[in-house]
């Protein structure tokens, strides 16, 4: 369900431990007892891989709620070069998605989410390449910055340094790891994070086997522990917690089944001191680490020993003595992170809720914000003095489980941008601010801080403005709230191919989300020549009562030569942004700004083929892409497919992972292959060899394997095995210039043990590899032709790329 309830806990993290956004909305007595359990421990560990989904969720669980040290995972990537099985969002917009999954889950297995300003680029094989896009050093830096902060006693790694990691991501993980536990401790290295922070050297670090990676070595030396305990607080047992913190990780389809029982994990030493028994082994988790802290540890025994699940409120006093005590020791991490602890304690036995609420979802930049506070104090017998909302003095004794509403007002603010995009970034890094590093969302989103005065103890919590309202499906549901520009405008596509001499028309829909009371000149601009736009300036005047305005403008190609440019628009010299939304009921609402803008690629095209069929996959904006260069596209139902309907179609197309989803793809084949022998086509993209719905898909008899192999160099040579096959001759001449200029990879999961009868056209390799030549497979049949093809036709022809776009039409033509 897309609920997202900010309550005091939560609140509180988002200003002690930069952790916005990741602790459940949780006040029974079971979880404060849990939260006093983890008082008298004083430890930390850090999980360190490279992207949402890397992280093992039963270890989180066992450390976070066993254990009961401080938790964290660190993904240097939000996943944004993934595939996505349940939409058709890519790059920056998986990443937006995977990013909330992984707040989920940590909500679930009650860990902590952090990130580095690493971008996913898609699938790396070796840790090399993908330093040269992540830019090492930097990502060193904030590794170092994050080490620094959070003090781990003992940092684990999910994947070895070298090719049994798998993906160069992992790899490179591993090795930053390693190089981030020494550096941390060193402060010779990046001496200007020294202004805020220590060095800081962990104990050990580990690397966390798994039996789907190769162990060398004597294992008998490695550490095991078991993790797979009921924890009867929770009511669930770690692999239980795992699975459905796990689970939501859905765009990647990683659904999992809960465990019980005795579960083994295995560890081999890093660096650091080296564990014979425990993980913590030569590590005190007791306060004995703190000097003077003895009146602190003997004042927690009391408080457990005397809590009341049915009274809570009952706690806070020896809670306040507790936060005293510890405001007597010297300052230090434990000092300021177990007071921030306490502090929330009081607040969840105080039952006291707070939401900063906005009478609209979206706001409008530049202009203050008007919100109300609503606070109840849900227990009796709890004195509970409200000292200021943000700089309003209040000074007011808060009444029990009554509702108190206050009025306040924030000053303009920037757009709520993802702070991460707020910058353009590069291929392999975006650009961060320091003071952003690790965060998973923005931290300066509009909210109101609010003190208080409980028991003698000041409690400053910070809530960020939400729209409450209520769905009469899912109830009640909070989302935050969105800053929009004034005006935004939003275009029906990201790219447009036009051949020279060919005219285009673009809509354009313009949309106020504040009072304009007069007439905006738009500027339509070119990012290079060899273009004509009619008109060259917009006037955008909304009547009253209206809010939207579209647009239509023509675009020429006037050029010869290929000379792609970026056409965008802007007032009083300011880009104008997008506006995107992101919706799914596993997680909250995203919404970011992209420019508005469009790039515009010349193109030389033959299209024969004027109407397809398309049976969608995972997710993908192939079918928008064929209809921008002129064909017809029809989403069939795979259930409802009928002969007579078929013949309708030049071709018939399946989407991406089609074969790994479709359930009644195997009664339906033989419909599919009659068709191709009455002279259809049939192209398929490329499946994964877990979860076929059917094994034997392929038309017999003519089999092939489908593998892991893949092309990862997106300008790795090509090769024409057979230059005179139609598949490069009909209806457009293909050369090597039409593999110029893809995106992200050739091709992934090849074809290999192909059957003669194939036809096999084309060759590549990454650097240093054999040739492949399982990326595109053409068999004929009767009067038609089937296509298997494990090329990224996905990305390529929704990011425009003229080349891809004209050997995709050659594959859907009839052959000669």
């Amino acid at each position: 369900m897309r609920r997202h309830i900010i309550c005091i806990f939560l609140a509180h993290l988002f200003t002690a431990h930069f952790s916005f956004a990741q602790s459940t909305y949780s006040s029974s007595s079971a979880d404060i007892q849990l939260q006093m359990e983890r008082l008298n421990v004083l430890g930390s560990v850090l999980y360190f891989a490279a992207h949402p989904d890397d992280e093992n969720t039963k270890l989180i669980s066992y450390l976070a709620s066993e254990r009961n040290v401080r938790t964290t995972y660190l993904s240097l990537t939000r996943g944004d070069g993934g595939q996505n099985l349940i939409g058709t969002e890519q790059g920056i917009e998986l990443g937006l998605i995977r990013t909330q999954e992984l707040l989920q889950a940590r909500k679930v297995d009650g860990g902590e989410q952090y990130f580095s300003s690493a971008f996913d680029f898609g699938f790396s094989k070796t840790y090399d390449e993908t330093f040269k896009f992540w830019q090492k050093q930097e990502v060193l830096r904030e590794a170092v910055w994050l080490i620094r902060k959070l003090q781990p006693d003992v940092i684990i790694t999910r994947f070895p340094p070298d090719e049994r990691g798998g993906h160069g991501h992992h790899q490179a993980s591993a090795i930053l790891a390693h190089e981030a536990f020494v550096a941390a401790g060193d402060p010779k290295m990046f001496p200007e994070q020294l202004n805020e922070l220590q060095p800081w050297q962990a104990k050990r670090l580990l690397w966390n086997t798994a039996n789907f990676m190769r162990l060398q070595g004597d294992d008998s030396n490695r550490l095991r522990i078991d993790i797979g305990q009921y924890n009867p607080l929770l009511g669930k047992s770690y692999g239980e917690l795992s699975a459905i913190s796990r689970s939501q990780h859905k765009s990647q389809g990683f659904g999992s089944a809960s465990t019980n029982g005795v579960s083994l994990e295995t560890f081999e030493n890093v660096a650091g001191t080296k564990a014979t028994e425990d993980l913590f082994d030569e590590i005190d988790l007791s306060w004995n680490r703190i000097p003077h802290s003895e009146s602190i540890q003997l004042a927690i025994q009391k408080l457990l020993s005397s809590f009341n699940a049915n009274r809570p409120q009952l706690s806070i006093p020896q809670l306040a003595t507790i936060w005293h005590e510890i405001q007597k020791l010297e300052n230090s991490y434990w000092k300021e992170r177990k007071s921030k602890e306490v502090e929330n304690i009081i607040l969840a036995c105080a039952g006291i809720k707070v939401e900063s609420l906005t009478p609209r979802l979206r706001l409008v930049e530049g202009q203050p914000i008007a919100f109300q506070t609503e606070i109840v104090v849900r227990n009796p017998d709890v004195h509970v003095e409200l000292l200021h909302i943000n700089e309003n003095k209040i000074g007011q004794t808060l009444p029990s489980n009554e509702v108190i509403t206050f009025e306040q007002i924030l000053p303009p603010t920037n757009i709520t941008q993802p702070y991460w995009l707020r910058k353009s970034h590069t291929q392999g890094k975006f650009d961060v601010d320091p003071k952003h590093f690790g965060y998973p969302m923005s931290p300066d989103l509009p909210a109101a801080h609010i003190y208080f005065n409980v028991a003698g103890v000041p409690i400053h919590i910070q809530t960020p403005l939400q729209y409450r309202y209520v769905d009469p499906v899912r109830g009640e549901v909070h989302e935050y709230v969105e800053v929009a520009p004034v005006v935004t405008a939003s275009i029906e596509v990201n790219n447009l191919l036009i051949q020279k001499g060919e005219q285009k028309t673009l809509t354009v829909t313009f949309q106020r989300h504040g009072e304009i009371n007069k007439d905006i000149p738009i500027d339509i601009n070119l990012s290079s020549s060899g273009w004509k736009i009619y008109p060259e300036k917009l006037i955008l005047s909304f009547p009253e009562g209206q809010d939207i305005l579209s647009k239509t403008i023509a675009i020429s190609n006037l050029q010869t030569t290929h000379n792609e440019t970026t056409l965008s628009f802007s007032a009083s010299g300011k880009k104008l942004k997008d506006i995107r939304e992101i919706t799914y009921d596993h997680i909250p609402r995203q919404t970011w700004f992209p420019d508005a803008e469009v790039k515009l690629n010349p193109i030389t095209l033959i299209n024969p083929v004027k109407r397809v069929g398309y049976i969608m996959g995972a997710g993908d904006l192939v079918p928008v892409a064929l209809r921008n260069i002129g064909t017809t596209v029809d989403i069939l139902d795979i259930a409802k497919l009928r002969s007579d309907v078929l013949q309708q179609y030049d071709a018939i197309v399946f989407g991406v992972r089609a074969l790994n989803i479709h359930t009644h793809i195997t009664q339906k084949l033989p419909l599919i292959y009659n068709y191709i022998q009455d002279g259809g086509v049939v192209l398929m993209q490329y499946n994964v060899n877990s979860r076929l719905q059917e094994e034997h898909f392929s038309p017999k008899p003519a089999p092939f394997t489908i593998t892991r192999t893949r092309v990862t160099e997106e300008d790795a040579k090509v090769t024409f095995t057979d230059p005179k096959d139609p598949i490069l001759n009909y209806p457009n001449k293909i050369t090597p210039e039409d593999f110029n200029g893809w995106v992200q990879e050739r091709g992934l999961y090849f074809a290999e043990n192909i059957d003669p009868s194939y036809r096999t056209p084309l060759a590549m390799s990454d650097q240093n590899e054999p040739q492949h030549n399982g990326a595109l497979l053409i068999h004929r049949m009767g009067k038609g032709k089937f296509i298997y093809t494990s090329l990224s036709f996905f990305r390529q022809l929704p990011a425009g790329v003229p080349g891809a776009n004209r050997l995709f039409v050659n594959l859907l033509a009839k052959e000669k």
